[in-house]
């Protein structure tokens, strides 16, 4: 279905093709490595838990995305787009996660957000396993940066996220000299990339079937 359908035909497609949350996430993973597997040479051993949440919000030109510019005083990703979300406490449920860490990254109350279900986890090279956790956000609310960890809030349109044009390939040396590849979008003067872009793009990826390029 095109992400430019109609609004609810295109809701219930996107739940129908992901993990319902009583199931968990599935076995397939995503990761920083799909596109260069020796990019990360130290990468952690045990991976830390974590979880984002993608959030769809109805526009009268179809479906946004909630995106975040993080701060640049952050001591990592200093002012890199994201999803907002972070690390799981003990004990949460990804989806826990993602609500509590998108109320207090941007104010999003999680009574404006259902839930509809689990993306492929992603392996990051800083040794993150993170969930997406997709839902959609009620309109009526409103959002508040925290001033300690974004420094800008804004929306891009879901169909061009999920248009394969627009997903491009980068490169980049590393400390170590090795080479990394990464997917990014850029839209308008946003540039979108690394693990945020490849979250996105396995979200594409199990939407529509693609095999990574």
């Amino acid at each position: 279905m095109s992400p430019r359908a109609p609004s609810a035909d295109l809701r219930d497609w996107i739940a129908g093709h992901l993990d319902p949350l009583e199931v968990g996430a599935s076995a397939h993973v995503a990761s920083d490595f799909d596109l260069g597997p020796n990019a990360f040479p130290n990468e952690p051993v045990d991976l830390k838990p974590a979880a984002v949440l993608v959030g769809l919000i109805e526009r009268p030109a179809g479906y946004s995305v909630l995106l975040t510019r993080r701060a640049d005083t952050l001591r990592r990703h200093t002012g890199q787009i994201a999803l907002p979300g972070g690390r799981s406490d003990p004990g949460e449920t990804p989806w826990t996660t993602a609500l509590r860490e998108a109320h207090e990254e941007v104010g999003l109350a999680p009574d404006f957000v259902s839930v509809a279900g689990l993306s492929s986890p992603y392996r990051t090279g800083t040794g993150y396993l993170v969930t997406p956790v997709v839902g959609f956000i009620q309109q009526g609310f409103t959002l508040q940066a925290n001033p300690a960890e974004v420094a800008d809030i804004f929306e891009t349109p879901f169909g061009f996220l999920m248009d394969p044009a627009n997903h491009e390939q980068h490169e980049r040396q590393g400390p170590g000299g090795e080479t990394r590849r990464f997917y990014a979008m850029t839209h308008e003067d946003r540039f979108i990339w690394g693990a945020t872009a490849g979250m996105l793009r396995a979200l594409y990826e199990r939407l529509y079937g693609a095999a990574v390029a």
